[in-house]
């Protein structure tokens, strides 16, 4: 019988003793345990350890300490000349008193740029001074005679046996137009027999039978009084002009010059440049000829002395904002800059605190509730249609009735000022206006004597305003074109997922206008929406997947953002393609296919470049007004009641009673509440914003938006997050 072991006896036969051979358990660096006195420390925990706020309180502080300086000397001044003044019995402080302090807002500089005019003054200023946003420069042909551009508005493509004469006016733009045109027509006389208007029967042909044998009267230029003053080119020629000027060049100018406009449709015209650098250097060159010209700033050295504050749109590109403030700190050398969103100044220039603000411009209309000085971001819509677009319907109902001035071409530049008036002083919404109607205008080209034409138009007027609630009367069809061509979208740098601000109302009205996103075909060997073959997955796992994804998108009041848009991973990563078959090359590496990065999903409705969002204008508004109260009924009652139009697309004659009759048919349950405001004090709509902007930069004691040069060397563009008074 084997006596019992003991227990070192075991761990030493059995091996089980353990043994130190000095050596670490792993080649990875050992960490420290953490400190267990910094658990709880408060860094970059609290608002004013932040270098935006540090320097805000310090400022405050150095404020506060040079008052008191400055009140502490005017005492001790005061004493001691109250003892000279003694000798004469009269008490004088005219040497302790500072000298007159400068008008409030005489240092700021307010800017808002638009699709068509640039609006710049001091913030000390009534009103601002308007600027074309147009520069012309140097080039062998202008804007209407470069081949591939067509004529405004646009006409259908002639055959090769087809002369431009042959072709009848009603089949110039095509059936589609024509089909629009006579509906609207036909709908407006029904309307109008309804409220017991008188119509004529024959008012279409009594317009197109004038029109047609109606000649110009020919006008020597010395006996016309209001003749155009030309731009005259001096020797050397200049590079480029810019503003009204470049309006007034002749178009067989010597040399000949381009106009550009880099603002389009409320983004910057990516079509026309090949470069961000020219495209944001044209820009630059419109700001800096307005600054030296309307404000008389032309020495730089003085705008390091100047702030300036920046009027975007309430759904603005995080590319462009960075881009304009790199502008303005480097180019321009501000000392301070502060950005503001066009609702909010359009309510600070009108007064309201609560508002529904529907800025309707020459390019773009947006939309956005306005509550206690804060706009309600689900709530903002941004339409792409404007003033311009009423302007070139217009012209293109007047030549479908035989318009007399048929060579009429909108890229021409005494074309585009001539349709502009007549778009300003003959469209109208009122219906008592509809009637055959003979007026007249004067066409005057450079080197050209005056020719005065007279026509009669009928319901041209009226219908071609009503493009605000039939969009589709407009000319869609170059608004997207070279959208992210230039700037692409912006990224969050730590998923990589689109950041730019978005709204629930403005994607309702996407969704329901976009047409279905191409879906990934499922084949039978089960391949994902990226090409990778899933080897795991059953029969009808991929396609279960994206019904369940379109479920959760629908379910969402605002849509999540993807990284459909985000940069390619890298070519490590990537699955071989085969060569011409677009299939992925077979693998036998089991590892590899399952640690693939997931499949995109679809890209969200905003992230979808082919969604032009064109809607109606009354129905756009409800959409705005619904998610901005949220089912509040007390809310929705307010901004049915503080509804405010601004901006120049909004100054057609009976604009304002139509919105609100199509609002009371939309909505006849708030028919006592709906409400049109115009901006008080007899304001100019055009200018609303500027002046609410202007209003904006006086507040310099409560105003901690503004972003200082130190600031901005030190952390750039990521100043914006901590900065702007809305959630960047």
């Amino acid at each position: 019988m084997v006596g019992k072991k003991s227990g070192k006896a075991l761990l030493r036969d059995e091996g089980l003793e353990r043994t130190d051979n000095n050596m670490d358990l792993s080649s990875w660096p050992q960490i420290a345990p953490i400190n267990q006195k910094n658990y709880y420390t408060d860094y970059l925990k609290r608002d004013d350890q932040l270098l935006a706020f540090r320097l805000q309180n310090e400022e405050a502080r150095n404020r506060m300490t040079k008052s008191a300086k400055d009140r502490d000397r005017a005492l001790a001044l005061g004493k001691q000349e109250q003892g000279e003044a003694e000798v004469d019995g009269d008490t004088v402080m005219e040497d302790a008193e500072e000298a007159p302090t400068e008008a409030a807002g005489s240092k700021v500089i307010v800017i808002h740029v638009g699709s068509q005019n640039l609006r710049i003054g001091l913030a000390s200023d009534a009103l601002p001074k308007t600027v074309p946003m147009v520069i012309a420069r140097k080039s062998a042909k202008n804007e209407s005679e470069e081949e591939g551009v067509e004529p405004r508005p646009k006409r259908l493509k002639l055959d090769e046996d087809e002369d431009e004469e042959g072709i009848e006016p009603e089949k110039q733009f095509g059936p589609e137009f024509a089909a629009e045109y006579t509906s609207m027509s036909a709908d407006l006389k029904v309307h109008m027999r309804q409220n017991k208007r008188r119509t004529l029967p024959n008012s279409k042909e009594m317009v197109i039978n004038y029109n047609r044998r109606t000649q110009p009267e020919h006008i020597p230029e010395h006996n016309d009084p209001e003749r155009i003053e030309w731009t005259e080119i001096p020797s050397p020629a200049p590079e480029y002009i810019t503003g009204q000027e470049a309006l007034r060049i002749p178009d067989d100018s010597n040399p000949r010059y381009k106009l550009s406009w880099p603002i389009r449709h409320g983004w910057c015209n990516e079509e026309a440049y090949d470069n961000t650098r020219f495209l944001f250097l044209d820009i630059s060159l419109i700001l800096e000829d307005a600054i030296k010209t309307q404000l008389g700033l032309t020495s730089k050295k003085e705008w390091p002395n100047y702030s300036c504050v920046f009027v975007i749109s309430d759904l603005y590109e995080k590319t462009y904002v960075t881009n304009i403030l790199e502008m303005l700190m480097k180019e321009f050398s501000f000392a301070r800059v502060c950005f503001i969103q066009e609702a909010l100044a359009a309510s600070f220039g009108a007064g309201f605190t609560s508002a529904c603000i529907v800025d309707i411009g020459a390019q773009k209309t947006s939309i956005c509730c306005v509550e206690e000085g804060m706009c309600i971001e689900n709530s903002r819509v941004n339409l792409k249609y404007g003033g311009y677009d009423v302007t070139e319907t217009f012209i293109r109902m007047m030549l479908y009735d035989h318009f007399p001035y048929t060579e009429i071409n909108l890229n021409q530049r005494y074309d585009f000022l001539l349709a502009e008036e007549l778009k300003k002083n003959i469209c109208t919404m009122l219906e008592t206006g509809v009637s055959v109607t003979v007026f007249d205008f004067h066409l005057r080209i450079s080197g050209q004597d005056t020719r005065k034409y007279a026509f009669k138009a009928y319901d041209e007027q009226h219908l071609a305003a009503l493009g605000f609630f039939n969009p589709s009367i407009f000319d869609n069809t170059a608004k997207l074109n070279g959208r992210h061509k230039l700037l692409t979208r912006s990224y969050d740098i730590y998923d990589g997922q689109p950041n730019d601000p978005t709204s629930a109302a403005q994607s309702e009205i996407l969704s329901a206008i976009a047409p279905p996103a191409p879906e990934p075909a499922a084949d039978d060997e089960k391949q994902t929406s990226n090409g990778t073959h899933d080897i795991q997955a059953t029969p009808s796992r991929s396609q279960q997947h994206l019904n369940v994804l379109n479920r959760i998108q629908d379910s969402e009041a605002t849509p999540r953002s993807s990284v459909a848009g985000s940069p390619a991973p890298e070519a490590s990563s990537t699955p071989q393609i085969n060569n011409g078959t677009g299939t992925p090359a077979p693998t036998t590496d089991k590892l590899s296919t399952t640690l693939l990065p997931p499949a995109p999903r679809a890209p969200s409705i905003e992230e979808r470049d082919d969604v032009l969002p064109i809607f109606p204008l009354d129905q756009a508004i409800l959409t705005s007004v619904e998610h901005a109260a949220r089912s509040d009924d007390r809310k929705m009652r307010d901004f049915m009641g503080g509804i405010m139009l601004v901006g120049g697309g909004s100054q057609i004659t009976g604009f304002h009673a139509y919105l609100e009759a199509r609002l009371h048919t939309l909505r006849p349950t708030f028919a006592k509440e709906i409400m049109i405001g115009t901006p008080p004090r007899d304001l100019d709509p055009q200018v609303v914003v500027w002046k609410g902007a202007s209003v904006f930069g006086k507040l310099n004691t409560t105003n901690d938006s503004w972003i200082g040069r130190l600031e901005y060397d030190r952390l750039g563009s990521r100043l914006l997050a901590y900065k702007c008074m809305w959630a960047y």
